[in-house]
């Protein structure tokens, strides 16, 4: 039988409202009804208190067909999952026999003395499916009221993790249907969120399946597809026929899926073309150079780097030429080209590419903070210099730099 499930969780726990544990269960359980094709539309975290913990109910009773409770189901006073519920349902809870056996063997082999408060952990509601419970005394219980699915289960990540993989997820799923949902993200640099949701606009508007989500990463802008299919492979065609459609619009751009890094790219980009490079770095300390050598195999590409902080250590070390520094300054165009032109030189690499620039916190050569300059040089002789006002704080600035470094080798590179 299949149905359109619209899943709702909520996460009962004074102690997730207060910072001192992470909400963990519903990250975990949405992720794993994703993948069976099972939507989850709310995600609500309540703390042990009976009123509002009714409310919370009621809504998720009037906008969901599936709703999971976790947590509540403890020995204590304060675990009112049942009688919220039972508030709203009118439904009778009862003592589930073989769940207070277990929960009385347990005490008795262990010599310990069981307490009146540990028989609330059978109580279950009446007529509802009981979830056995490997790891833990109190069973999960999964119950229909007003055409609506309610699902209760332990509070503590592995018995709710037993409890939901070995009931909760083949009950949904035969429900559901066989559904898979499988996502591929499209990864961009060089073109701003606005420009690039402009530039697809009308395909946004009309999506249906896949769905197009447009997310700002670190390393550029992303947009991640998401299908839902029957099987693997007619979900991986849908991916496909839309992210062709997209980047017809945008594809000068793009520069790999997934777990694709710039980086990465640019690595790929001088292996194919046979060039070698070389940094000089002022601005961004070395960032550019450690973010660049952290792939496998950049040895093969990567000739080294200077990092030339000190106005001296560029003239000195570097080469560059006294009368520049005099003239021009540290931060302009004109040192970004011979930073990046010696480096080529002095490494005997095809490319060089140098920065420098004003982090902050204060200004530099009359220069503003997140002035920065970014060169790429070739030994045939040709050079591109790019000056870009970056802003936020010393670190950021500095990233935001390398991260030009890296588009502009990219574009021309491709």
């Amino acid at each position: 039988m299949k149905k359109t499930l619209r899943t709702e969780i909520i996460a009962v726990g004074t102690e997730l409202l207060l910072g001192q544990i992470a909400n963990t269960n519903a990250q975990w359980m949405s992720e794993k009804l994703a993948a069976y094709g099972i939507n989850t539309y709310f995600h609500t975290v309540v703390g042990d208190n009976l009123e509002r913990l009714t409310q919370v109910m009621k809504e998720a009773n009037k906008r969901s067909n599936v709703i999971i409770v976790s947590g509540g189901l403890g020995p204590t006073e304060d675990d009112l999952s049942r009688e919220a519920f039972q508030q709203i349902s009118g439904l009778n809870i009862i003592e589930d026999e073989a769940s207070l056996k277990k929960i009385e063997r347990f005490f008795n082999e262990r010599n310990m003395e069981m307490t009146p408060n540990n028989r609330r952990q059978a109580r279950v509601f009446e007529n509802a499916k009981i979830l056995e419970n490997k790891y833990g005394l109190a069973p999960g219980n999964l119950v229909e009221y007003d055409g609506n699915i309610w699902i209760f289960l332990p509070g503590v990540p592995r018995e709710m993790k037993q409890i939901f993989s070995d009931h909760v997820l083949p009950y949904l799923s035969e429900l559901n249907g066989a559904q898979i949902i499988q996502s591929l993200v499209l990864k961009f640099i060089g073109i701003g969120e606005s420009v690039l949701e402009d530039r697809i606009q009308d395909i946004i508007q009309t999506q249906d399946n896949p769905t197009i989500a447009l997310l700002t990463g670190r390393d550029g802008n992303t947009i991640r597809l998401t299908a839902k299919a029957a099987s693997k492979n007619e979900a991986e065609a849908m991916l496909q026929a839309k992210k062709k459609e997209i980047l017809d619009r945008v594809g000068e751009y793009y520069y790999g899926d997934d777990d694709a890094t710039i980086e990465g790219k640019v690595f790929e980009l001088l292996l194919k073309h046979q060039k070698t490079l070389a940094a000089a770095e002022s601005l961004t300390g070395g960032a550019f150079q450690s973010k660049f050598v952290s792939q496998s195999g950049v040895s093969e590409v990567f000739k080294g780097g200077i990092v030339s902080y000190a106005a001296e250590v560029k003239q000195n070390v570097l080469g560059v030429k006294k009368e520049t520094i005099e003239t021009y300054g540290t931060v302009s165009e004109q040192c970004a080209y011979e930073m990046a032109r010696r480096a080529s030189e002095l490494m005997d690499a095809d490319i060089g590419v140098s920065f420098t620039g004003v982090a902050g916190p204060d200004r530099t050569e009359n220069k503003d903070v997140g002035t920065t300059y970014v060169c790429l040089y070739d030994r045939k002789g040709q050079r591109q210099v790019e000056k870009c006002k970056f802003f936020g704080n010393r670190k950021q600035i500095r990233y935001q730099a390398v991260l030009k470094g890296f588009e502009m080798l990219f574009n021309y590179l491709k």
